[in-house]
């Protein structure tokens, strides 16, 4: 059996296996692939209430369509190449989020590499893995509370958006299966579990959401104990105050490898807590309960927000982190990196080490796989939140492009972007 690679240290420098320092080795792009920005899927119109965006292009509302992108979550899909991927709450905000269903599709991705490949994203089978025609309800799983376990109303409940009878009727498929939206969760995160439900980080509460295997809720939403967002319901019903920033909720969350445990990542401080430390807390499937045991992850000097976590063994786990700078709005630097971080031996409460695994500004590019003439890869989106671990030396990486936004690259609505990174070493 191989040995499991550990950091170690020579002389005051970081080592990975082989004996070579962890800063000075390349990483790799293998692979590239991209989606265009205005892909759709079929559905009720969407985007009623959001904001063109400042170029002039897809401008909204969305006839009779729903917005594939933007992703913030990956898993592994039923065969090589074809991913899961989980669609966030819209179009950024509760407000403006109200006609956007909350959905994940498969696709699949033929890498652009060295010896070819298109660069395609197509939709495939949620559950085959075949390729699709279109992003369809066959490409799809679509979140819904239709034994009512929230407890609560949710925005299907009503007639009208908002519950506002001048804003426009609610549509009445969305109506009839009590389907999420983006005005009822941000969702940002999501695993499944050794049953095949699925288990989603939400960050208006923050709470996790529990779905059988076909998106309908099982239970109501379990929330992180003693922590409240503004939209958090004990805040809105005036029981508990808001202890922690809108959108600072699970941004990431990891199943350990032994499958009886989520580890949650919060993307904001908690009050009282010191700024830029982030709570990682574990929690136990068995029993639906937060065990007790958090850690802290400590931001970097030039890094604002984390935007995933991904487990590689049972001590070890990768982090995006970020700031919000692009190629358009590039001062400060873009700052997008991938730590590996390690709680062994570590007490409760404690701070997590770090170290510098992928900087995603300066990626090797020797065959120039995304055709912009440079042989250097950056990587300059405002957020970056889905990463997978493929093998011991394969990372895939996307963007969330926060359609129908953007201006990450250029002055326009963001493609998303798919990368596969090849590491110098094999993590284990």
């Amino acid at each position: 059996m191989k040995a499991r690679c550990r950091w170690r240290r020579e002389c005051g420098v970081l080592l990975l296996a082989g004996g070579l320092p962890l800063a000075a080795l390349a990483q790799t792009l293998s692979g590239w692939a991209h989606l265009p920005a205005g892909t759709f899927s079929d559905g009720p119109t969407s985007g009623q209430f959001a904001a063109a965006n400042p170029w002039g292009s897809h401008p909204p509302p969305f006839l009779d369509r729903q917005p594939v992108q933007g992703f913030s979550a990956v898993l592994r899909g039923p065969r090589p190449d074809v991913f899961h991927v989980l669609v966030d709450n819209g179009f950024g905000t509760q407000a403006n989020s109200r006609d956007a269903l909350l959905r994940a599709y498969a696709l699949r991705i033929d890498w652009r590499h060295a010896g070819g490949g298109s660069g395609r994203v197509q939709p495939a089978d949620w559950h085959s893995g075949e390729v699709r025609p279109a992003f369809d309800r066959r490409s799809r799983l679509e979140l819904d509370d239709a034994q009512h376990r929230l407890g609560r109303a949710i925005e299907a409940d009503h007639r009208h958006h908002g519950k506002d009878p001048t804003q426009p009727e609610i549509a009445p498929e969305l109506r009839a299966g009590r389907l999420l939206t983006g005005a009822d969760f941000d969702l940002e995160s999501f695993q499944r579990d050794a049953q095949g439900h699925f288990w989603f980080g939400d960050e208006f509460g923050p709470y996790l959401l529990h779905s059988d295997a076909s998106g309908r809720l099982l239970r109501p939403p379990i929330p992180l104990p003693g922590v409240y967002s503004p939209q958090h319901g004990e805040v809105r019903a005036g029981r508990a105050v808001a202890n922690l920033p809108a959108s600072g909720g699970f941004e990431g969350m990891a199943l350990h490898p032994d499958g009886q445990r989520l580890f949650t990542l919060l993307e904001r401080p908690i009050e009282g807590d010191s700024e830029g430390s982030l709570r990682l807390s574990e929690f136990d499937l068995a029993t639906a309960a937060y065990s007790g045991r958090y850690f802290r992850y400590r931001l970097h000097p030039q890094g604002t927000h984390i935007g995933d976590l991904v487990a590689v063994d049972a001590t070890r786990f990768l982090v995006i982190e970020r700031n919000a700078s692009t190629a358009t709005a590039a001062e400060p630097a873009p700052f997008k990196r991938i730590f590996l971080i390690d709680l062994a031996d570590l007490p409760v409460g404690g701070e997590l080490p770090k170290r510098l695994l992928v900087d995603l500004m300066r990626l090797d590019d020797p065959h120039d796989l995304d055709g912009d003439g440079e042989r250097v890869f950056t990587f300059p989106y405002v957020t970056i939140e889905n990463l997978l671990l493929l093998d011991a030396r394969t990372l895939l990486v996307a963007n969330d492009n926060n359609f129908p936004y953007g201006g990450g690259r250029r002055a326009a609505a963001d493609d998303t972007e798919f990368l596969r990174i090849r590491l110098p070493e094999p993590l284990y």
